[in-house]
C-alpha cells in the first residue's frame, strides 16, 4: 500500500445529470431502476431516426445559482453551464469553500466534448451566411454578414478548455489545470490524469470530471449517421439495454459530474468526509481503427491491466465492475472479450452493470457520472443495476450481469471501465474507504 502522501481520495461529488441535481436525486433513479430516456424536448425532431434522449431537466437547474456573477453566463455554451454548476456542487459535497484558501495547491482537469455546440445550429447559420455573402458578392464585407447571424462571443463558447477556465475563475484555482477530449473516454481519462497530479504532490485538492451536451440537431444528426443510435422511438425508457440480445444501439444523454479529489493527508487534516479511495489508473491506445474496436479487444485489456497494476491488486480482489456498455452489438461483444482475458474464471463472479442504461451515454461524461456510480456503490454496498436486460446476449456469456435491479452485496474494490472513438482506452480502480 502507498504512503499517506501517495493516496489519493474522493470527498465530494458534484452531479448534474437526466436524473436532476445532486447526488441524491442521481442514486434515487439509479435504486428505482428509472430510465431517463424521453422524447427530445429542446427542439423538433421530426425527420430524425432517433427522437429522444436522456436530457437534464430546465426547470429544476439555474445554472446563475452557482455563479458569484450571474453575467458570466453569457460567455457560457451549455455543457460549461453544467459543469460550472456540478463543480461547485462537488465543492459543497465536500465541505470545501468556493473560493480555497490555497489556490495554488488546487487546479482542475475536465473531459469535454461538444462545448457550445447546442447554443448553435451550425446549419441554420451557416445557411444564413452563405445566402447573404452570394448576394452581396465579391463586395461583401465578411465580417458585416457573419456578424449579424454569429454571436461574436461563440468562438469563446467553443473553445476546448472554455470549461476548465471558467470553473477556474470562479473557484480561483490557480494549480495545474488542464482539459482531456478523447471522446467517450474524457471524463476517465480525466479523473487518472488529476489523481497523477495530486500523487506526485503538486496540489492537495483537484476537481476533475466532464460535462457534454450534445443533443442538438447536429449532435442527434452526427451519431445517427454513424448508426450507433437506438431508434426504439415507440418505447424511448426501454431502448437503452447493454448486453441485451435485443439492443440497437445507445442513447444520448447530458450532464455533467466533477468530483472532488484529495490528497490523503489533506482530507485527514480537515476530517474530510471520505467517500471512497482510487487506487488505480491505466489508460491505453487501439491504434486500429477511427471507429470500430479491434476483435480482441487488445487496448481495452492494456487499460484494465495497467490500471489493475498501478493499484497493486490482482483480477481476483474485484467484486464489481462498471462497464463501459454502450449498448450497441459491437462494443458489448468486444467489451465481455476483454473482461474475459483479464479476469479469467473469476470474471463469473464479478458483479457487471452499465449506468448507460439508465441516464444514456453522457458521452465526454459518461466516465464521470460512472465513476461516481462506482463512489456511491462502495458507500451503499450496492451494485447499480443494467435496466431493461430481459435476454442476455449469449454472446456475453459468463458475465455476472447484475439486470434491472440494484444488488446489495459487500465491495471491497471496483472498476470502472471506459472505451472512446479514435481507440482511447481508460481504467479507474477505486477502494472501500475504511478508516485505519
Amino acid at each position: 500500500m502507498r504512503s499517506p502522501e501517495g493516496r489519493v481520495v474522493v470527498t465530494g461529488l458534484g452531479m448534474v445529470t437526466p436524473f436532476g441535481v445532486g447526488q441524491r436525486a442521481f442514486w434515487a433513479g439509479v435504486l428505482a431502476s428509472r430510465s431517463a430516456a424521453r422524447e427530445i424536448r429542446s427542439f423538433k425532431t421530426a425527420g430524425y431516426p432517433t427522437r429522444f434522449a436522456c436530457q437534464v431537466d430546465d426547470a429544476g437547474f439555474d445554472p446563475g445559482r452557482y455563479l458569484r456573477n450571474r453575467k458570466s453566463l453569457k460567455l457560457m455554451g451549455r455543457a460549461t453551464r453544467l459543469g460550472v454548476a456540478a463543480a461547485a456542487l462537488a465543492l459543497e459535497d465536500a465541505g470545501l469553500p468556493q473560493v480555497l484558501p490555497e489556490p495554488r495547491r488546487a487546479g482542475i482537469v475536465m473531459g469535454v466534448g461538444g462545448v457550445g455546440h447546442h447554443d448553435l445550429d451550425y446549419l441554420e447559420v451557416m445557411t444564413e451566411v452563405a445566402v447573404e455573402m452570394r448576394a452581396a458578392g465579391a463586395e461583401a464585407d465578411v465580417l458585416s454578414i457573419v456578424g449579424r447571424h454569429m454571436n461574436p462571443l461563440t468562438t469563446l463558447m467553443l473553445l476546448p478548455n472554455i470549461t476548465a477556465t471558467h470553473i477556474g475563475i470562479e473557484h480561483d484555482l490557480r494549480g495545474e489545470s488542464a482539459t482531456v477530449c478523447t471522446a467517450c473516454t474524457s471524463a476517465t481519462q480525466a479523473i487518472g490524469e488529476a489523481v497523477r497530479v495530486l500523487r506526485a504532490g503538486r496540489v492537495d485538492v483537484m476537481l476533475a470530471g466532464g460535462t457534454d451536451a450534445m443533443i442538438n440537431p447536429v449532435g442527434v444528426a452526427a451519431f445517427g449517421m454513424l448508426g450507433v443510435l437506438s431508434r426504439r422511438n415507440e418505447a424511448p425508457e426501454k431502448a437503452s439495454r447493454p448486453f441485451d440480445r435485443a439492443r440497437d444501439g445507445f442513447v444520448m444523454g447530458e450532464g455533467a459530474v466533477v468530483l472532488a479529489i484529495e490528497a490523503l493527508p489533506h482530507a485527514l487534516k480537515r476530517d474530510a468526509p471520505i467517500l471512497a479511495e482510487v487506487i488505480g489508473y491505466g489508460a491505453a491506445a487501439d491504434a486500429y481503427r477511427v471507429t470500430d474496436e479491434p476483435e480482441d479487444g487488445h487496448g481495452s485489456i492494456d487499460a484494465m491491466r495497467a490500471a489493475l497494476a498501478d493499484a497493486a491488486v490482482s483480477p481476483s480482489a474485484v467484486q464489481c465492475l462498471n462497464a463501459h456498455g454502450t449498448g450497441t452489438r459491437m462494443n458489448d461483444i468486444v467489451e465481455t472479450r476483454a473482461l474475459r482475458a483479464v479476469f479469467g474464471e473469476h470474471l463469473r463472479t464479478v458483479a457487471v452493470s452499465s449506468t448507460k442504461s439508465q441516464v444514456g451515454h453522457l458521452v465526454a461524461a459518461a466516465g464521470a457520472v460512472e465513476t461516481a456510480a462506482c463512489v456511491l456503490a462502495l458507500v451503499h454496498q450496492t451494485v447499480p443495476p443494467s435496466i431493461n436486460l430481459d435476454d442476455p446476449d449469449p454472446a456475453c456469456e459468463g458475465l455476472d450481469l447484475v439486470a434491472n435491479l440494484p444488488r446489495q452485496t459487500h465491495l471491497d474494490v471496483v472498476v470502472k471501465n471506459s472505451f472512446g472513438f479514435g481507440g482511447q482506452n481508460a481504467c479507474l480502480v477505486l477502494r472501500r474507504w475504511q478508516a485505519q
